[in-house]
């Protein structure tokens, strides 16, 4: 009779594609452009991870990104009347929320239950 071996138990971070664009959203804090490199990457492996948990993710960095820089324009154009500085601050604290939380959605491989929502 022969003994089965154990599965080896995995630890460590998992680079995955999801959190790889969530790593590079937040780099873009310190390094600009980090940020549009996690759009291209999470726009070229949209249809690569259709269908799998990662899916989600995809969609859901993509309307970061979008309604980010859409936001981040509007918050720019109005810092020149004062508007634009809490909304600006607001945007920075949306995005690294969203990133922080697919990031962590992403290391249990969990799908982001609606992308499409504003909040997480």
């Amino acid at each position: 009779m022969t003994e089965k071996t154990p599965d080896p138990v995995v630890s460590g971070f998992d680079f995955n594609k999801a959190s790889i664009v969530s790593l590079l959203y937040i780099a873009g804090f310190v390094i600009g452009i980090t940020g549009i490199v996690g759009f291209i990457l999470a726009l070229v492996w949209k249809d690569e991870v259709a269908g799998t948990w990662e899916e989600s993710h995809m969609q859901f960095h993509i309307r970061t990104f979008i309604v980010g820089l859409v936001v981040g324009f509007i918050g720019v154009i109005l810092s020149f009347i004062m508007i634009g500085i809490p909304i600006l601050l607001a945007l920075f604290i949306w995005i690294l929320v969203r990133s922080v939380i697919a990031l962590l959605k992403a290391q249990k491989h969990e799908t982001i239950t609606n992308p499409k929502t504003w909040l997480f």
